[in-house]
């Protein structure tokens, strides 16, 4: 599957607005059948268009309503260094998303917490404790305009 069409185009859009929606409505909004749907669904499954199925749980209703991004930057770069901060991030359940950068930082993370003590406590006794890290600067999310996964091409 080198090349994408437009309605494998228009499948992973209404996927990426509700991946629950079923094979016979995308079979409807495409205006084709349910079995090359399916098939269509399935080979872009298989490919890698489509990593897995997620719900987006609203973290506020579950009191993590405090958004923090994370720019890190290590103290020294080499191999062992990126990949001991890696390992030691995955292991901290705070961290919903971690991307190495370029420019001023090298990673940023996003940070899930209760409220400021919450956050607080995070960076002084888990952050603090990845001993590859250099320095730290948090950005506080006042407010979440857009969240969304749908890509538009």
């Amino acid at each position: 599957m080198d090349e994408l069409d437009d309605t494998d185009k228009q499948l992973l859009r209404l996927l990426g607005e509700d991946s629950e929606i079923t094979i016979k409505e995308l079979a409807t909004r495409v205006n084709l059948s349910h079995t090359p749907v399916f098939e269509r669904v399935k080979k872009l499954k298989s490919n890698g268009y489509i990593k897995k199925y997620i719900a987006l749980i609203d973290a506020e209703k579950l009191n993590y309503g405090l958004i923090v991004f994370v720019n890190i930057k290590l103290k020294q770069h080499d191999k062992f260094i990126g990949n001991e901060f890696v390992s030691d991030i995955l292991r901290l359940q705070e961290v919903v998303e971690c991307y190495n950068i370029s420019g001023d930082f090298d990673f940023l993370l996003k940070v899930y917490a209760k409220d400021m003590k919450h956050y607080q406590d995070f960076v002084f006794n888990k952050l603090g404790s990845v001993t590859s890290i250099g320095s730290t600067h948090s950005t506080f999310v006042m407010c979440e305009n857009k969240n969304t996964f749908n890509i538009n091409f």
